[in-house]
């Protein structure tokens, strides 16, 4: 009977199915669109129109490029630090910025900071909540000290709504907490479907354009980590912002992946305290530890998080197991990359692991993804299988290769610095440096950052300038 109503309506002239992710098109209506897979969004496409456009009226005349004004579009401090270094120097009037992070990171509380921020500094400032009263947030701005006279508050769900409170109290900067549980009048369907979302989203853009008002959209994650809704409704917006944490520690980080304003490689860091949220301008503390004595078993390294170099500690333990098969276990680090180096050590740098168990992680939670980890992992478990603690004052820079040799990373002069700014006296870096003009030779290096350099082609090399081998 489908089959048949689908025939019918192709013999009527009517356009077929369409999905409203991607613009994928069928022939009859089905659950899952068969281009990018999305569930539910497949739904009948309405009459085509001719192709034919007319002339209609223009907005404002066209002019030479030179001759446009740049004032309205220049950014506007957050007075937030951490939060204007990710937005590239501020909120752009006009534009708007969507921040999306699992269920009880703190993006509420992070945003509401910003508006008491916005309002301090002159601009009238709209929050309007649909997932809490407006008796719950302003309990929540009196604990965090948010209570300000040009922060204005409002509990709605309605998108009508929403824009009569915006005519009433003519605010420069919105925040909308949070989209999916916004609803349009004219469009059918619950609140945080995929039509409501987008409709929802395009409303507001309109809005923040028209009246050049800075909107913040509060955006819900998937169990993936994917921000909720349809697609287009990263290219709808011009800031795309991911708040992140782990539950168990207060630390927080704010990444940009889409910035049509600075750059999108930038984080911003943040502590969640009793009082609310603060900004972390130095969080390389969070990430290494302390201690009396050299400990066995640990080695520094120098990370990076978008532009921003960090220190991470690696810790590792060895011991021997009566188990068949020894176990292997990792916090913070990828597993297949430290299964990887622990071959490595085995074949090429002789150190026998196979009846050993090995537990490897790193201070503080921090997650290490990119190979410049892998000879700080390797130093601290031969650390720790020959009880030999390394210098304190000693990092390891490199990416270890299946043949054992060190290989080369990226931004090897800013985690330099980084290590020399916070007082270290040696590093060990690959030495397969480019020799290019703009790229410093190891001893350029030392005579620059003041740091003992070491160059290690191999992991064996490495070992001995750990004096561990």
């Amino acid at each position: 009977m489908v089959k048949a109503a689908a025939q019918t309506r192709s013999k009527a002239g009517k356009s077929p199915f369409q999905c409203s992710e991607c613009g994928w098109t069928a022939a009859r209506w089905v659950g899952r669109c068969g281009e990018c897979q999305a569930w539910g969004t497949v739904a009948e496409a309405g009459a085509p129109k001719s192709a034919r456009i007319t002339a209609g009226p223009v907005s404002s005349p066209a002019m030479p490029i030179a001759q446009v004004s740049a004032i309205e579009a220049e950014s506007r401090a957050t007075g937030i630090g951490e939060l204007d270094r990710v937005l590239g120097g501020g909120v752009v009037p006009g534009a708007v910025i969507l921040l999306a992070g699992e269920p009880g990171v703190g993006k509420s509380t992070l945003l509401l900071e910003v508006a008491a921020q916005s309002a301090r500094n002159g601009h009238r400032t709209l929050y309007v909540s649909g997932e809490e009263s407006a008796a719950q947030v302003r309990l929540r701005a009196g604990r965090t000290d948010a209570l300000v006279d040009e922060l204005y508050l409002a509990a709605e769900t309605d998108l009508s709504a929403v824009v009569g409170q915006v005519d009433v109290v003519e605010p420069a900067f919105l925040v909308i907490d949070s989209v999916q549980t916004m609803a349009h009048p004219e469009v059918d369907g619950a609140p945080g479907g995929v039509t409501q979302v987008r409709e929802v989203t395009g409303a507001l853009v309109r809005l923040a354009k028209e009246r050049n008002i800075a909107v913040v959209l509060v955006g819900h994650v998937t169990k993936d980590g994917a921000i909720a809704g349809p697609r287009m409704l990263e290219h709808l917006v011009d800031v795309v912002l991911a708040f992140d944490g782990d539950r168990h520690s207060g630390f927080r980080m704010v990444r940009a992946t889409k910035n049509r304003f600075g750059p999108s490689d930038e984080v911003g860091c943040f502590d969640m305290v009793d009082t609310g949220i603060v900004e972390v301008s130095d969080p390389t503390g969070l990430f290494v530890s302390e201690h009396s004595e050299p400990v066995a078993g640990t080695c520094v390294t120098v990370m990076m998080e978008g532009r921003r170099p960090l220190l991470a500690e690696v810790q590792a333990l060895v011991g021997p197991s009566a188990a068949p098969q020894p176990r292997r276990t990792t916090s913070g680090l990828e597993s297949s990359r430290v299964a990887m180096v622990l071959a490595v050590l085995g074949n090429r740098a002789g150190l026998k692991l196979t009846d050993q168990e090995v537990y490897v992680a790193t201070v503080g939670g921090v997650k290490i993804t990119e190979p410049v980890a892998d000879l700080a992992v390797a130093i601290a478990v031969a650390s720790s299988v020959t009880d030999k603690p390394i210098h304190p004052g000693l990092i390891a820079i490199g990416e270890v290769g299946l043949a054992g040799e060190v290989r080369r990373v990226g931004g090897l002069e800013k985690r330099l610095a980084e290590a020399a700014r916070l007082g270290f006296t040696k590093a060990i870096v690959p030495a397969d440096v480019p020799n290019r003009s703009k790229d410093l030779k190891p001893l350029d290096m030392q005579a620059k950052y003041g740091l003992r350099i070491f160059a290690a082609g191999d992991i064996r090399a490495a070992m001995h300038a750990a004096g561990i081998l």
